[in-house]
């Protein structure tokens, strides 16, 4: 998805944000939110969290066309209403890329990739991969 960079031409020559800008403020968006414990990024995310780097683009995708549209994989903390956090991930995200960077949000897709849940046997948690849509 993430093909094209938008561009805008003024008197003072262009302004140009790539899509990674996109990624960024939409992760960071995302992770505010009560009930999201983190993104959900694939096998490159996973890799980071296991050698411990923090990636806020992981789990996120983003496409510029006349319209932006968005993909924010999740994980939600056991507990929490699941549709909800969903909901508030997609406004809150819509929100704030509107306003840093005056593009038109056409969509925002959730996908709940996982649950975190304590497991009482250790004292761990542990995130669940069953996909919840």
């Amino acid at each position: 998805m993430d093909n094209l960079m938008y561009e805008e031409k003024n008197v003072l020559g262009k302004v140009e944000i790539a899509p990674e800008v996109i990624q960024t403020i939409a992760g960071l968006t995302a992770t505010q939110i009560e009930g999201v414990v983190e993104l959900k990024g694939g096998v490159v995310g996973d890799l980071n969290k296991l050698i411990g780097r923090k990636n806020v683009r992981q789990g996120t995708q983003v496409e510029i066309a006349e319209h932006t549209s968005i993909e924010v994989a999740i994980v939600v903390e056991y507990g929490y209403h699941i549709i909800e956090v969903a909901k508030e991930v997609q406004q809150k995200v819509k929100a704030a890329v509107e306003s840093m960077t005056g593009l038109v949000v056409e969509k925002v897709v959730v996908r709940v990739e996982g649950i975190k849940v304590p497991n009482l046997e250790k004292g761990k948690e542990e995130v669940g991969s069953k996909r919840v849509r």
